[in-house]
């Protein structure tokens, strides 16, 4: 019999043909099964909480998935979820999700078009906020009726809209295939379209990691990551919750944050983007990393040069891995053995991946994999190949079978972690009146990975400030261009497609 490439992160004693990612059914049953053996175990901390127990989390999110059965979410149904982390933000995702509801993530960031195309195109029934004038965007971009929860800052949700009492629901039914999230990604066409995740694509993922990363239940995580987002949300919270684990909640990263909670709560874990490994390497605390068991970077490619600064002055070899949206986790640098820099490691168990052969392209398939676009059958056509995922990443292997990304064959931009599609940021240019052209590229950057950098072709006298100024009011932080060139022309090609490996050039 044939051992899989994966079977290398398996632990001591665990043989390959025993390994069944999802005999759990389901996260949410998952979920429910460690709260009962082990109530009185610290789950999630917040400032504004402090330790909630599993016994509570269980009570907190059975009575959100009520609220929400009361304003008329049933199974299947889609609810929107933008607010900053908080125990009540988890007590409404974990809720929706023991419901059978399907969950839509939204950044924080996002203003109101960008909000607005996602209501527009998951058509929730309802939507969970934190900010007013988000509930305002949302009913503005709804096609039909919809429920709003607004969190407040007491820490208490309130129905705003279509509010009704709390009904008795039935809780952990969902299987494998019923839908669980629907995660917007930037793609080919520019506009985000939106992945849709399975329970069981979701639990075969955070399986795969609690093997491989050896996670248990003595682990505590220190999470600053946001909560919109799969990293902080698919990684973080669903793998700690999986395993019985504990984590310490942060509103936001610092590098004092983090590591005053990691010494205070004697935290294990760390799970970061490289922006947060840039900042953690230039803090004279950074010998303060030394005691976590382990450190994970992912979202975008950690540079060669932070990984050994972190090394050689916080005492961490930082774990680097790959996932996407459409396919949470694929690949890891292995927990025991060789973390080897500028490379994202061995296929994750359950994990088949192969290099195309015209391009290098790197194709996944296995219980990961989400089915396809929501609502968007072409998108979902164009993206599989014989039943394996096209991830539109170039990618090579090294002599001991450890994958290095070496390209993408998409035009995705990513800083700080964050995907941002040049058109959203062309677009955005183009609707100033002195713009007559424009393109964006990601430019390398220790800190960010990449920063959003604009080329634009003026049609009449501008500056580089007027322009950021123009894109501060339509477009999240993050997509923002951070550098503006005014040029004469853009480089194109024979067929009129502008060249962005020549700006980037220079």
């Amino acid at each position: 019999m044939t051992v899989p490439a994966w079977a290398r992160h398996l632990p001591p004693g665990v043989e390959a043909a025993g390994v069944e990612l999802l005999a759990a059914g389901s996260l949410p049953r998952a979920w429910a099964r460690r709260w009962a053996e082990r109530p009185q175990a610290p789950a999630i901390r917040t400032d504004a909480t402090g330790w909630v127990t599993g016994e509570e989390l269980e009570a907190r999110s059975a009575e959100s998935a009520a609220l929400l059965a009361g304003i008329g979410v049933q199974p299947g149904d889609r609810v929107l979820m933008s607010a900053a982390a908080s125990l009540d933000l988890v007590a409404f995702h974990v809720g929706a999700l023991r419901l059978g509801a399907v969950v839509v993530p939204a950044n924080t960031a996002y203003l109101e078009a960008e909000l607005g195309h996602l209501v527009t195109d998951a058509d929730p029934v309802a939507v969970v906020l934190d900010r007013a004038e988000r509930a305002a965007w949302a009913r503005r971009a709804a096609t039909g009726a919809l429920a709003v929860v607004e969190i407040g800052e007491d820490h208490r949700p309130v129905v705003t809209t279509g509010g009704r009492r709390p009904v008795p629901v039935e809780l952990d039914v969902t299987g494998p295939d019923d839908p669980a999230l629907i995660c917007y990604t930037s793609g080919t066409t520019g506009r985000p379209k939106g992945a849709l995740l399975t329970h069981g694509n979701l639990l075969a993922s955070a399986e795969a990691l609690r093997l491989a990363w050896r996670w248990s239940r003595d682990d505590r995580l220190v999470l600053a990551l946001p909560l919109f987002h799969l990293h902080g949300l698919g990684v973080g919270l669903h793998g700690t919750l999986l395993v019985g684990a504990s984590m310490v909640l942060l509103p936001r990263f610092e590098p004092d944050l983090v590591l005053d909670a990691a010494r205070e709560h004697g935290a294990t874990l760390f799970f970061g983007v490289p922006t947060m490994y840039a900042r953690l390497a230039d803090s004279p605390r950074l010998a303060e990393l030394a005691p976590l068991r382990l450190c994970v970077s992912g979202s975008a490619p950690l540079p060669p040069v932070v990984f050994e600064r972190i090394a050689a002055g916080g005492g961490q070899r930082v774990l680097e891995r790959y996932g996407m949206t459409e396919t949470v986790m694929n690949v890891s640098n292995p927990y025991d053995g060789e973390r080897r820099p500028g490379t994202v490691g061995l296929p994750l168990p359950g994990v088949d991946l192969r290099l195309a052969e015209a391009d290098g392209e790197i194709q996944v398939r296995g219980p990961n994999v989400f089915p396809g676009y929501w609502r968007n059958p072409a998108a979902t056509a164009e993206s599989f190949a014989d039943g394996w995922f096209r991830t539109g990443d170039i990618g090579e292997f090294d002599a001991d079978g450890y994958l290095r990304i070496v390209g993408r064959s998409r035009e995705l931009i990513i800083t700080g972690g964050y995907n941002v599609y040049p058109r959203e940021v062309e677009d955005a240019l183009l609707t100033h009146p002195a713009v007559a052209d424009a393109a964006a590229v990601g430019m390398p950057d220790d800190e960010w990975g990449e920063v959003v950098t604009a080329f634009v072709v003026p049609g009449a006298p501008v500056t580089e400030t007027e322009l950021l100024d123009h894109c501060r009011a339509r477009l999240a932080a993050y997509k923002r261009p951070r550098i503006v060139h005014l040029v004469d022309a853009l480089p194109r090609n024979a067929l009129g497609k502008v060249r962005r490996d020549a700006l980037r050039a220079g």
